[in-house]
């Protein structure tokens, strides 16, 4: 066996469904060496015979699968498989988040490293082998001995098989309106090298390709400011108020508040006033779940009835190391109108819990809780004090987090799960004042410190400059941005007239089921000085020509598209023109497929974008970005997309497709649990979103940059109604 350098090992988590149906969960000794990972039964000795293994490479990846209750047990769980051979896959889980964390930074690590010895060796794809013992020659990518061990370790491998996961009814649900201010997409004026700002204020402008939404602060209350959204809403009840938010500073990491949020156990009454009870209703899978939750309010309990609320909760982990937790009301047939509640509607709600620089040795995390609900009743219609007080008790859950991180030290003792209870098992009386159950916390034997990482993250790469090289310049950056533009221009203007695809053109800002070019100069990307600075510009001029758009649908996923005849493609091949073809493939009962034809007169020799499309796969994959933005949606579904640009290949699969005259690249969503959710969840909306998307090859050395998008675009308010089924031969599917 080829002998390899151990990176990471310690106790994991293994858990799953049996063929009879009942769930396991156990403890498996897991081993990341520099090619290979591998489990035991327990810590392997010399010549020790793994459970399983699969060899590491660069067409690896980590899934994460967020979420999952196993046994009343939260864990946290990763699969990590090749994706040129999905079957071969490893399922790992961790009670406690920050160690599945480090895990899946130690995995990820591994991936790079093999990814770049492949960009290292150029075109050559590299693959080790591992010989069994008897050395017949046999590649072990996976288990090579599963059999030699008892039934229990195989259904546990038949498991690892995932199936894609399954939708959350209709989504967002569609009586849903736009409660937020349209966002103004032109850039601020002020002068981005105002010295007065520090470096991270900068970095953070950066980030944003728009500028933020406006609140007004209405009060300082237990250390926390109180905001209100600028926006009337006439649209909604009287008995719904406008949006609000609490914002505070806590002296924990986010992992630690984030398990501490998402605990509906005892432990929730000590942070939170307005939490009577809570259990688990259904869990959709790792990032979504819909929850029942009473809530504790002392607005004259005598005559007013309590309230309840049933709702979707969706949870997500930012580049930067925030988490997003998202609410929104949800009718559920194992969760109707229970006797002497009465059911408000959360119209949109959740936490944001972003990382701080660390003071005095100790981290920091600013806690944003938002919330907009209508709690029903006469007394919510009739009496408007009543929904100001309430909602400022919920929304002071931060500041009793504040209380709660500074007053104990249990979260330097052993990692909290959270358990909740299903609700299928829990009889409901009409009794008030009936006491919560309470659980237990399962506890996980070897906690580690929070971890900040990136995963996918655009600010933080490392550039190798000799310090010889880094002097000080004297361009402008509007100089720059003038020059950007001069950079790979195509020669002539190319005559869009004779394309076309099935989702109009039209440029109007109130358009519905059409698309627009975007403005370039909504978009920041890196500046030619990037490596000395960090500083980015205004994107300028689009490498290429957005000549149509199609909107498809059928029954199975649409591949390659651009072999259809007809299509925008084919048109420019014929033209002698070369077209960027990205197909976004979003998944369902109906697969839906959006596809842009960038079209270019021809490529510049020796240009980031040339070596791009005649590149490899790896190189695509870590070069591709997207920058999204939607300027006009609900709050919920702003925070779900964000601003930040995105590795396309590293996020989601992507298939690559060199054609005599074109370039497809097919974005397969739903081969992420992450962006798949987060789809589901805004599935309602999207009739009413505005979105813009902008594609990019990311630069990564002095005469790479300044960036250049291949393109951009806005697409309005699309309906799914107004796709069709395209006429395609029958190996264009999959």
């Amino acid at each position: 066996m080829v002998a390899s350098k151990v990176v990471h090992e310690g106790w994991m988590v293994r858990c799953g469904r049996r063929k009879i149906g009942r769930s396991y969960i156990h403890m498996r000794y897991f081993v990341l060496e520099s090619r290979l990972l591998a489990y035991y039964k327990r810590k392997p000795v010399q010549d020790a015979v793994p459970i399983k293994t699969l060899v590491i490479g660069g067409n690896c990846r980590v899934e994460d699968r967020g979420l999952k209750t196993h046994h009343g047990h939260m864990v946290y769980v990763m699969s990590i498989y090749n994706k040129k051979e999905k079957q071969q896959r490893i399922t790992m889980a961790a009670f406690n988040i920050q160690e599945a964390l480090l895990w899946k930074e130690k995995i990820e690590a591994v991936i790079d490293q093999h990814q770049d010895l492949q960009v290292a060796n150029g075109n050559k794809y590299i693959s080790f082998e591992y010989k069994s013992g008897m050395d017949n020659g046999r590649v072990a990518s996976s288990s090579d001995h599963e059999s030699q061990f008892s039934a229990e370790d195989d259904e546990e491998d038949t498991h690892c098989a995932l199936v894609r996961r399954k939708t959350i009814g209709n989504g967002f649900p569609d009586s849903v309106f736009d409660w937020t201010r349209e966002m103004d997409s032109e850039l601020s004026n002020q002068d981005i090298n105002n010295q007065a700002f520090s470096s991270d204020q900068k970095e953070k402008e950066n980030n944003q390709a728009f500028p933020k939404k406006h609140w007004r602060l209405l009060q300082c209350q237990n250390g926390l400011r109180i905001f209100e959204e600028l926006l009337e809403v006439d649209y909604l009840p009287r008995s719904c108020s406008r949006a609000m938010k609490a914002v505070g500073v806590v002296k924990a990491t986010c992992e630690e508040i984030f398990e501490l949020v998402m605990s509906m156990d005892g432990t929730r009454f000590e942070w939170d006033c307005s939490f009577q009870y809570g259990s688990l209703v259904e869990e959709v899978d790792g990032h979504t779940a819909i929850l029942y939750h009473r809530l504790q309010l002392d607005w004259f309990p005598m005559f007013v009835w309590p309230r309840d609320l049933c709702y979707v909760r969706y949870w997500c982990r930012n580049d930067d190391g925030s988490y997003v937790v998202l609410f929104c009301s949800r009718e559920h047939e194992n969760c109707g109108p229970q006797p002497g509640f009465v059911r408000a509607h959360l119209e949109s709600g959740g936490f944001i819990i972003s990382p701080l620089k660390p003071r005095n040795g100790r981290p920091r995390t600013q806690v944003q809780h938002l919330m907009q609900i209508d709690l029903k009743g006469w007394g919510a219609s009739y009496i408007s004090s009543f929904q100001q007080h309430c909602l400022l008790q919920m929304l002071n859950s931060v500041a009793g987090l504040r209380e709660w991180f500074s007053q104990t030290d249990k979260r330097n003792a052993l990692p909290r799960i959270p358990v909740m209870v299903n609700m299928a098992s829990t009889s409901f009386t009409s009794k008030k004042n009936q006491k919560p159950q309470e659980s237990s916390d399962q506890s996980n034997a070897t906690g580690r410190n929070s971890m900040m990482m990136d995963e996918y993250s655009d600010e933080d790469e490392e550039f190798q400059v000799p310090e010889t090289e880094q002097e000080a310049y004297s361009m402008s950056l509007q100089n720059e941005v003038k020059g950007t533009a001069m950079e790979e221009e195509p020669p002539d203007k190319i005559d869009v007239s004779c394309f076309s695809g099935n989702l109009r053109r039209d440029d109007r800002d109130k358009g519905r089921d059409c698309w627009t070019i975007s403005d370039g100069n909504n978009f920041r990307v890196r500046s030619k000085h990037f490596c000395y600075d960090k500083m980015k510009i205004p994107a300028g001029k689009h490498l290429m020509d957005l000549v149509a758009v199609d909107w498809f649908k059928d029954s199975k996923r649409i591949d390659h598209v651009a072999r259809r005849q007809g299509c925008a493609a084919q048109v420019a091949s014929e033209k002698g023109l070369f077209s960027i073809v990205i197909n976004l493939q979003v998944p369902g009962s109906t697969h839906y497929s959006m596809i842009f034809y960038f079209v270019t007169k021809e490529l510049v020799t020796g240009s980031l974008l040339q070596r791009f499309v005649d590149g490899y796969d790896e190189f695509r994959n870590s070069r591709l970005k997207l920058i999204p933005s939607v300027p006009k949606a609900p709050w919920m579904v702003r925070r779900i997309v964000g601003s930040t640009p995105h590795f396309l290949g590293k996020v989601v699969d992507c298939n690559y497709i060199r054609g005599p005259k074109y370039l497809e690249i097919d974005v397969d969503f739903g081969s992420s649990t992450v962006v798949d959710g987060a789809l589901a969840f805004v599935n309602g909306a999207i009739p009413n979103l505005v979105v813009d998307l902008a594609f990019l090859v990311q630069g990564n050395t002095e005469d790479e940059l300044p960036e250049r998008l291949i393109g951009a675009v806005r697409v309005s308010r699309v309906d799914f109604s107004s796709a069709i089924v395209p006429k395609l031969d029958p190996y264009t599917y999959t």
